[in-house]
């Protein structure tokens, strides 16, 4: 690690905070996604069972994104410095996306606090991918802040741990698990087998940082003025509930803080899903916790980039 590798985590941060994620900027994420469609089409039209079509699925869009991102860095450095270094920055700012998050999330906050409901649940089904057209306030609210909750890891933690080991490459293959889970790592008749091994690779990329947030995130409490011990109790308690081993951590942590209860049931194309309750539910979910779900989510956020940039500091001149 040198300290050129800090600066880009940092200043890709920035960047992110700033102009966030507008529909009018083509996106490496979006490529990736129409990528992970076109190889899902055509290996569902060959012979290979669908769970090894799975798998090669992954390895090819990993290889691809690897490999391509490498060598335009490459490629960049050849010709300029500093434009190898702002290619980087660009890659690491496509991988994160807290203000991409603040703003979607936000924009749920605002339907409901005029009383729009249905317009908050059409906000919500942008961040998630449960059905939302039945939701009730407080399961849109609920629903909210566990997303907030989960991507804290998902689309910041998760891509920013991997830009410090890897730098802007492995931060970008990251992203492509996390959207190669969202998109086929489904537990239903269709993806049941296809999207099983994206479902679980992106829970081996996801462990560490997620185990991570259990930490980063009452420590954000506390800066919020928010429970930290509660935080860590509940993370500690109730954080290897979810089905998932990793995206149950985060959504205790940032109950306990806020004092509400997370967790229940949600529906997928008509489909029940049960999911364990998180948090002791001492306070009765509103509109504000999706404020301070968000608050916790940025904080954690600068924690973050601040111990990655620390990390790689240190490292610097030891």
């Amino acid at each position: 690690m040198n300290y050129e590798h800090g600066l880009i985590i940092l200043f890709a941060f920035i960047l992110d905070l700033i102009i966030g994620d507008p529909h009018w900027l083509p996106h490496p994420v979006r490529w990736i996604g129409r990528l992970i469609e076109a190889l899902e089409n055509t290996f569902r039209k060959t012979a290979i069972p669908l769970k090894l079509s799975g798998v090669l699925l992954v390895v090819c869009v990993i290889v691809s994104v690897l490999s391509l991102s490498f060598v335009l860095i490459k490629f960049a450095y050849s010709l300029n410095y500093f434009l190898g270094i702002s290619v980087s920055i660009i890659i690491v700012y496509a991988s994160i996306s807290p203000r991409n998050l603040y703003d979607e999330s936000m924009n749920i906050y605002r339907a409901l606090k005029k009383g729009d409901l249905e317009s908050a649940r059409r906000c919500l089904s942008m961040l998630v991918g449960r059905d939302t057209n039945k939701l009730s306030e407080s399961e849109v609210i609920r629903a909210s802040v566990e997303t907030i909750a989960e991507n804290s890891v998902d689309a910041v933690i998760s891509p920013l741990f991997y830009a410090l080991i890897g730098g802007a490459p492995l931060a970008i293959a990251y992203r492509a698990v996390n959207t190669m889970d969202s998109m086929v790592g489904y537990k239903n008749n269709m993806y049941i087998d296809f999207g099983w091994a994206a479902a679980r690779f992106d829970d081996i990329a996801n462990y560490m940082p997620a185990r991570i947030s259990a930490l980063l995130i009452p420590l954000s409490a506390l800066i919020c003025g928010k429970d930290c011990p509660g935080s860590l109790k509940i993370a500690l308690r109730d954080g290897k509930k979810n089905p998932s081993p990793n995206s149950g951590i985060p959504e205790a942590a940032v109950a306990g803080a806020l004092g509400i209860r997370l967790g229940g049931v949600n529906y997928y194309s008509g489909v029940p899903s049960h999911k364990p309750f998180i948090g002791d539910g001492s306070l009765e979910l509103s509109n504000r916790h999706i404020k301070e779900a968000n608050c916790l989510m940025l904080i954690t956020s600068v924690f973050m980039v601040l111990i990655c940039y620390a990390i790689v500091y240190i490292s610097d001149i030891i």
